[in-house]
């Protein structure tokens, strides 16, 4: 049974649609950096140069530390980490079947999202179905119905060029 869905998020409840508003500086944003194993790596790092210049109208403005293996957009409004270990809340590349009404599984522009919405009102994006585990965090001070999509639009053609499809390591 295929219990990941492929649907547009316009589909998805009006909760899962963020907007990216209010920014701050990437000077004041850090992220943990992954540790991808050697055969994650060379994808992060080509993800890293497809990564679009602006998402959802933000600049690109990265993160400390510097690292292929993050980005950033808007300060710390929009984060990405590529690279990351599996989530629980998948198996064999796709989201796990569970009760947790605060993760689903959804599609937008060919890319696979398992979905997370956090107890601090953040929400978290993992890719489904990649060899390698994109994560993209959207602050909490986001919200908002109309502009939420555009996150993983802008991304998704990047994520495609440079993450195959495939399962990533189990790591």
């Amino acid at each position: 049974m295929n219990i990941f869905r492929h649907r547009s998020l316009a589909l998805l409840a009006p909760a899962l649609l963020i907007a990216v508003a209010g920014c701050s500086s990437a000077d004041d944003a850090t992220v943990a950096v992954p540790r991808p194993d050697a055969r994650t790596a060379p994808l992060c790092r080509q993800l890293h140069r497809e990564l679009p210049g602006k998402v959802d109208g933000e600049r690109r403005d990265d993160p400390r530390p510097r690292s292929v293996y993050t980005a950033g957009w808007g300060g710390p409004a929009i984060i990405l980490r590529c690279g990351i270990v599996r989530p629980p809340k998948m198996i064999d590349g796709k989201v796990a079947q569970g009760d947790d009404p605060n993760a689903i599984g959804g599609g937008v522009d060919g890319v696979d999202w398992l979905m997370e919405k956090h107890d601090d009102g953040s929400w978290q994006f993992t890719t489904a179905g990649r060899r390698a585990y994109v994560q993209v965090t959207l602050a909490k001070e986001l919200s908002g119905p109309d502009d939420s999509s555009e996150v993983l639009i802008d991304l998704a053609p990047a994520v495609k060029k440079a993450i195959p499809e495939g399962i990533a390591s189990m790591r």
